[in-house]
């Protein structure tokens, strides 16, 4: 059969999930393998190394780098006080005496007969890394992390802002094509994660970061609401690591987009689950996609699981266009024909058929569609 491969997204009922949990640079693992964690379980530990800040030290005493450790009243490895006097003079007439204070509270680093400068390193920031999903270490990398796994509903979104945080799955709208406004925002949303339909109003997210909402998931958003969420225009770089107070992801695109109703009816089947989500998101080489996992519980996790799909565009698979004029819209692939075609923009490209769910047809190059691996 005639077939090509192309990209997609993950949407699937039951599938096994593993997620690398690594440590920025070299700590401790605090788990071992076969252990079954919970989301909130904090899986290793290390510091991170405080800012530097370096002191021209024989400009302000008015003396040679050479005599510096002379005048120093601590030593290379001393923990210091903020404001706390580290060198001085020695004048006959102590009125002209010169002191010289720490600008942090941590450690002196370095004191150099060099160049005269002392450095001092502010006080390590701990760093703890979370298990994020609830299931099961199945690997410990030494002094690194670990590799955790669980049987979950695995969703991949379009698009997405805002880092990790797990909350109970909340659906706050009736059907996949409503709006998510204030109205559909309650005070029992605090600490949930809930679920829109094919848009959302940027009061709604407003609302929703002012009540504590952990996270939403929508079909579609407005790239000018988004700019007013972050505060400023976003760029090509990865994103994940922005302080917004809440975590966004879209499943369809940007504009008002009716959100699968596969995916709907998905995530409404999971409503009160405890459900873990990642805005992080990367659209250049190396594609990171936002991730909506719903661990199953221990009683559940053996049933049978969804193959995952590993091979091209077959007749019949479920695709989304990413291009318009049918941007978003889902279908079925109905023909794969082998010949390229002659397009409207005069280029000649691999083509497939694509059949809507109204009965309705259309040509579309393949390299602007993504299959939706179910």
């Amino acid at each position: 059969m005639t077939h090509a491969y192309t990209p997609g997204l993950r949407i699937s009922e039951r599938t096994r999930v593993t997620s690398q949990r690594v440590l920025p640079l070299r700590g401790d693992v605090i788990v071992g393998k076969g252990d079954t964690l919970k989301a909130e379980d904090v899986v290793a530990s290390t510091h991170l190394p405080g800012k530097i800040h370096a002191i021209n030290a024989v400009n302000r005493l008015g003396i040679q780098p050479k005599d510096i450790r002379e005048y120093m009243l601590k030593k290379e490895g001393d923990a210091v006080r903020k404001d706390e006097i580290i060198a001085e003079t020695k004048p006959w007439i102590k009125i002209l005496k010169t002191v010289l204070l720490s600008p942090i509270t941590g450690t002196i680093e370095t004191i150099s007969t060099v160049t005269g400068q002392v450095l001092l390193r502010e006080t390590p920031k701990p760093i703890q890394v979370f298990a994020f999903v609830d299931g099961t270490v199945t690997e410990v990398m030494e002094k690194e992390g670990v590799v955790m796994e669980t049987t979950a509903t695995f969703i991949q979104g379009i698009f997405g802002v805002g880092g990790e945080t797990v909350g109970e799955l909340v659906i706050a709208v009736n059907k996949s094509d409503d709006i998510l406004t204030t109205d559909c925002i309650l005070p029992t949303h605090k600490d949930k994660i809930i679920v829109g339909g094919s848009f959302i109003q940027h009061d709604a997210m407003d609302k929703a970061r002012k009540i504590g909402v952990k996270g939403i998931i929508v079909g579609g958003l407005d790239d000018k609401n988004l700019k007013k969420l972050l505060g400023y225009d976003l760029g090509v770089a990865i994103t994940g690591s922005e302080e917004i107070g809440i975590t966004l992801i879209i499943t369809e695109g940007f504009g008002q987009i009716q959100m699968a109703q596969r995916t709907f009816e998905l995530l409404k089947s999971r409503s009160g689950a405890k459900t873990s989500i990642n805005g992080a998101t990367q659209i250049r080489a190396g594609v990171v996609r936002p991730e909506i996992i719903i661990p199953y519980s221990n009683k559940t996790a053996k049933e049978e699981l969804d193959k995952p799909l590993d091979r091209g565009m077959e007749i019949g698979d479920t695709i989304r266009v990413i291009r318009v004029p049918y941007f978003g819209k889902i279908g079925k692939i109905k023909a794969l024909p082998f010949s390229p075609l002659t397009i409207e923009t005069e280029a000649t490209v691999r083509i497939l058929e694509v059949e809507f769910p109204d009965g309705s047809t259309a040509i579309v190059p393949r390299a602007n569609v993504e299959m939706i691996e179910t």
